[in-house]
């Protein structure tokens, strides 16, 4: 590779400049970046954990990214002295209906490679975490936190003394091939390079069409809110109180995060974004809700889980009714122990048939490859995603 031209500057697309640079030093690699820094969106809008590849189908390219990411991204951290704790996570069963699903995710644990998983009853649920509720648990212990920030800006650093260019306020407007070369015309001048690699997260399918791709998968923006625990409860979480998940529910459900910064967030949940930067319920971008609403995957995916839609919305509304969601891991905690925290927005591929796409996606092209779907764990994961663009490449 003598030369490429990588679009978002958000995690995975500097662990991939950074993973590329590794293995084909002398290229000249050009990284493009709307915003005026790199990472300001899911690379920095999310619960800071290290997810080891508990919950995802082995043989899948999450479990074998995950599993290999995490370790990859703790030995970095350690490398650049960046804050991070590997302090483990109990995954909680809540009801008798969970307890065959808890089984199910330590045997997919154990075949992704995961080590020191065991099924653990309330007695020692209440030693590792004495305000957890629940008939059994997973123990995880590889799991962890870290400052995803402190990482990015690490990574931008790497790239940079290892000759990488980094350009930001470079919104990419046109892409053409000519020459054997991608040409990318964006608001900061023009880069080109013979390889072309898609990163652009939240836009990463609008960055696919742009390159002439039609868009068989549609970006949907899924906003999750995060309350924080006031100084006088974060006692009722020590480490990470996760829900084991529901099938009949296309998201994960809320839990319980110690920060890496001191703190502990409650959260997130699942509603539909009306802007795919819409941090806040008031922000809105009509291109983007247009975009959303014309997309008959939308209206398919909202009509198998109006229950769903309906739960997460009013829980965006009422403090009680998130609080009610979080009594069933934590049945102490009370709605004036939450005080607003953050958001992100996730960058969720969905099909036409309203399907949420369950596996990192990648589409290769020409001197082109794609990422059109990386949602958790792609943070954690993101050496171990650019490691395997690199060998692609």
């Amino acid at each position: 590779m003598n030369s490429c031209i990588i679009i978002g500057g958000g995690i995975v697309g500097l662990a991939t400049a950074l993973k590329l640079l590794e293995r084909f030093p002398a290229a000249k690699l050009t990284l493009l970046e709307k915003e005026a820094g790199v990472a300001r969106h899911q690379s920095t809008h999310n619960s800071g954990v290290l997810h080891c590849g508990l919950y995802y189908k082995p043989g899948s390219l999450k479990a074998k990214l995950a599993v290999a990411g995490i370790r990859e991204m703790v030995a970095f951290c350690r490398a650049h002295d960046i804050p991070h704790e590997i302090c483990g996570k109990l995954v909680v069963a809540t009801r008798a209906e969970e307890l065959p699903r808890l089984d199910e995710l330590l045997r997919r644990g154990a075949a992704n490679g995961l080590t020191g998983l065991r099924r653990i009853e309330p007695d020692e649920m209440k030693r590792i975490e004495p305000h957890a509720a629940g008939l059994a648990a997973a123990h995880v212990p590889e799991e962890g936190i870290v400052d995803y920030r402190a990482v990015c800006d690490t990574m931008a650093a790497e790239i940079q003394k290892r000759g990488g260019i980094i350009l930001t306020n470079a919104q990419v407007t046109k892409l053409h091939r000519h020459n054997d070369e991608w040409i990318a015309q964006t608001a900061n001048g023009e880069a080109r390079g013979q390889w072309l690699i898609n990163t652009a997260g939240l836009h990463c399918d609008r960055v696919s069409e742009l390159a002439g791709e039609q868009r068989d998968v549609r970006i949907v923006p899924f906003r999750g809110e995060y309350y924080q625990l006031s100084s006088d409860a974060q006692h009722l979480c020590r480490h990470l109180i996760y829900p084991v998940p529901d099938p009949s529910f296309p998201f994960l459900g809320v839990h319980f995060t110690r920060m890496i910064g001191g703190g502990v967030e409650a959260g997130p949940n699942a509603v539909l974004a009306l802007a795919r930067e819409g941090y806040r319920l008031r922000d809105i971008n009509l291109r983007d809700l247009a975009d959303a609403l014309t997309f008959p995957g939308l209206w398919r995916f909202l009509k198998r889980y109006p229950s769903m839609a309906f739960t997460e919305l009013a829980q965006s509304f009422s403090r009680e009714r998130f609080c009610r969601a979080l009594q069933r891991l934590v049945p102490d905690v009370q709605p004036q122990h939450l005080a607003p925290g953050g958001s992100g927005v996730r960058a969720q591929a969905m099909t036409p048939q309203g399907d949420l796409v369950q596996d990192f996606h990648i589409v290769v092209r020409n001197h082109a490859l794609h990422i059109l779907n990386a949602p958790s764990p792609a943070a954690t994961a993101s050496l171990a995603i650019g490691g395997h663009i690199a060998a692609m490449i």
